[in-house]
């Protein structure tokens, strides 16, 4: 039962109940539920209640738990749980009555927290939406954190993509192996074979590739941070005489005749409106018979908003657009492939943030100490906030397999697929 100040309790109980499935605590006194239990929500300042308010939904919610005046007790993700469940039972005039009875009191200008982008159009002043000066800076505010960070974040293998777990008992680790390695069977990779990797990333795909499939791999990266690691990470590992890392933009690549282009997570990054000239240009790289794996997150429909939600779009990927995968699968076989397999990998998504999320608490403090809290409870949340919407099927994760076939229609393609499961 609520019980402590005067002020909040009410208002809290509306949303919250007796606390028995999400405890509260509050600035001044309010209590619901067990005071120590877990999962439990801080309300720690009334900063908090006017970042709710000055932003209401997802922002704001963001703002005060990246500043630290909203905190939890417990596994973040089984609070986001419990509080989405909570907040989506209230109907419209609960709602307003909340909004109401904390308005007056908490309704101030606050100040935004220095880890947030620009709003979109305050980045359009800057150019346009997905132009290489604009998604150049982009990429770098996400990924030119601290690769140390990532390191605690994402583990020995550097992917920062969706595993894909050949058992419910596999590690990361081994989940990270054999996504790589279905990746490069699904692609038909064999020695001498030349691939191309659009958004390497810190090379993982790349050092793969050419260590287990003896092809001359070149990978390519927006982020300065990723290519200096890919290739210190390649060296280290005597590769960097079959494998690159360079730094720059896809869309220079000049070099054609490939047998193979992967692109791991970059998708997210183009566009709806620019798939048909990525696509043009990845065929336009391949040798006839030459394959393209695309694997990317997408929405569950063809009829969901491209664009990400506020949350994501100033504090994670700045420009982000997530397509359905029918939108996707058109946009290739109108624009230089054939399609020829489709998965969705959406559990092994959740499953992968998950493990991200339990490194992250591991190794908390040293992550701290690199890239700072407010970057830190950025990455948390943003993880958790995933991670329970790939379970919800909110999001998705689809691999597209299309080929580039020859003047005469001919694929090079196996009767069946052969690259297992």
């Amino acid at each position: 039962r609520p019980r402590g100040g005067d002020s909040l309790a009410p208002v809290l109980a509306r949303v919250f109940g007796d606390g028995e499935r999400v405890a509260v605590r509050a600035f001044d006194g309010t209590v619901l539920g067990d005071p120590e239990g877990s999962p439990r929500i801080e309300v720690r300042s009334p900063l908090a209640l006017s970042y709710l308010l000055s932003a209401p939904g997802e922002l704001g919610l963001a703002r005060a738990y990246v500043t630290g005046h909203l905190d939890v007790a417990g596994d973040l993700h089984d609070v986001l749980a419990e509080v989405l469940d909570l907040v989506d039972g209230l109907d419209t005039a609960a709602k307003l009555a909340v909004l109401t009875e904390l308005g007056p009191r908490y309704l101030r200008p606050v100040a935004v927290p220095p880890e947030e982008a620009p709003g979109r159009i305050r980045r359009g002043l800057r150019g346009l939406r997905h132009s290489r000066s604009r998604d150049s800076t982009a990429i770098s505010r996400h990924y030119d954190v601290s690769n140390r960070f990532y390191e605690l974040v994402l583990g020995p293998s550097m992917a920062y993509t969706c595993a894909c777990f050949p058992s419910g008992e596999a590690s990361l680790e081994q989940a990270q192996f054999h996504k790589f390695d279905l990746a490069c069977r699904k692609l038909g990779l064999r020695p001498g074979m030349r691939l191309l990797d659009v958004g390497c990333g810190w090379g993982g795909m790349v050092a793969h590739a050419a260590e287990h499939y003896g092809v001359e791999a070149l990978g390519v990266t927006l982020s300065r941070e990723q290519a200096d690691w890919g290739r210190e990470h390649l060296r280290a590992r005597g590769l960097d005489g079959r494998a690159r890392v360079v730094h720059g933009d896809y869309r220079d690549v000049a070099e054609s005749g490939f047998d193979a282009v992967a692109s791991i997570g970059l998708t997210e990054h183009i566009g709806a409106r620019n798939l048909p000239a990525y696509f043009r240009f990845l065929a336009a790289r391949l040798r006839a018979g030459g394959r393209l794996l695309n694997h990317c997150i997408t929405r569950p429909t063809t009829r969901d908003p491209h664009r990400t939600g506020p949350f994501i779009d100033r504090y994670v990927f700045p420009d982000g657009e997530l397509e359905g995968v029918g939108t996707l699968v058109s946009a290739m076989q109108d624009h230089g492939f054939e399609v020829r397999h489709e998965e969705n990998l959406r559990e092994h998504y959740a499953r992968t943030l998950a493990a991200w999320c339990a490194n992250l608490a591991e190794h908390w403090t040293e992550a701290v100490a690199e890239a700072g809290v407010r970057r830190a409870r950025v990455w948390a949340l943003y993880m958790a906030a995933s991670q329970l919407s790939f379970e919800r099927r909110g999001i998705e994760l689809h691999q597209v397999l299309g080929v580039k076939t020859d003047s005469s229609g001919s694929s090079g393609m196996p009767l069946r697929p052969d690259w297992g499961v």
